[in-house]
């Protein structure tokens, strides 16, 4: 299969993951534990079969971003998730996706780049585009349309502090990184949910046993599987123009399978956030902040 094709797949199924995360009748921080077991076993048997064995002597030194990544992830996916059950899913994926420009802002400051005119246009575009999502009204928000979209604003900057963290990462290819991240979220997320979900009665459902499985091998596993081994042979570029896949996915499928409706200051906003996001990742190599 194309690396093209399999990262239009993995965009695909990313953009996808809300509508399963939906029907899925459990706490979010215990969609994201199971989510993580699993997608963390998938990767790890995917690795074995690839003959990519973690390389354990390189992940040692990484341990503690690792684990701080990780922990990132798994709460970054908690979030996310609350932001599905408090608005649409098209509006806590636009606030989602305000993760690249958290990016630029935060890397004159931890990573000592200079945040250029253009990366300032990105900047105030999507802050702009996130002002016309918020102010446009609740849309077909379930319960509270400003709080889901905090809640994904949130789950942006932890995918953000991901993002910089994973720069100074050394020595191991996406994939590992990837595995061992999922894994150690996996690992802190056990007592988080112990601890917070105590005592309280879980209903599961058919339905919900079998969205929680797909989550996890085709949202979580298979998914990053298809992403990482495209990414070796894709262009930085062009792997920043197939993740837009992703947002645009997830609003179109919002309005197509939940009917979800975006207003058309929304969809306003929309453009501007990922315009700017696209403008700011397509930036000549000698100010670009890759998001991958």
């Amino acid at each position: 299969m194309k690396p093209q094709i399999r990262m239009m797949i993995a965009m695909l199924i990313f953009g996808s993951v809300g509508i399963f995360v939906k029907h899925i009748g459990l706490a979010s921080s215990e969609i994201a534990l199971v989510r993580g077991i699993i997608g963390s076993l998938f990767l790890f048997a995917a690795g074995l079969m690839l003959r990519q064995k973690p390389n354990w002597q390189a992940i040692k030194p990484n341990l503690l971003l690792l684990v701080l990544s990780g922990a990132a992830i798994g709460f970054n996916w908690i979030l996310l998730f609350e932001a599905y059950k408090y608005t649409s899913i098209a509006n806590a994926t636009l606030s989602y996706y305000c993760a690249p420009v958290f990016v630029i802002f935060l890397s004159p400051f931890v990573l000592k780049e200079r945040l250029s005119f253009a990366k300032g246009i990105a900047v105030f575009g999507t802050m702009a585009g996130m002002f016309l999502v918020v102010g446009s009204g609740s849309g077909s928000a379930e319960n509270n349309h400003l709080l889901g979209i905090a809640y994904g604003l949130s789950a942006a900057v932890l995918y953000a502090s991901v993002i910089l963290m994973n720069k100074f990462i050394r020595n191991l290819s996406g994939l590992e990184t990837t595995f061992v991240q999922i894994g150690m979220a996996s690992l802190v997320l056990i007592p988080y949910v112990l601890i917070t979900e105590f005592g309280k009665p879980v209903v599961l459902t058919q339905t919900s046993v079998i969205t929680l499985v797909i989550v996890g091998l085709l949202h979580t596993g298979l998914a990053y599987l298809l992403y990482f081994t495209s990414m070796k042979e894709l262009k930085g570029q062009t792997i920043a123009l197939f993740s837009y896949i992703d947002p645009i996915s997830a609003v179109l499928l919002s309005g197509l399978l939940m009917n979800e409706k975006l207003s058309l200051l929304q969809i306003a906003g929309a453009i501007l956030i990922l315009g700017t996001t696209c403008f700011s990742e397509l930036l000549p190599k000698k100010t670009e902040v890759k998001i991958s």
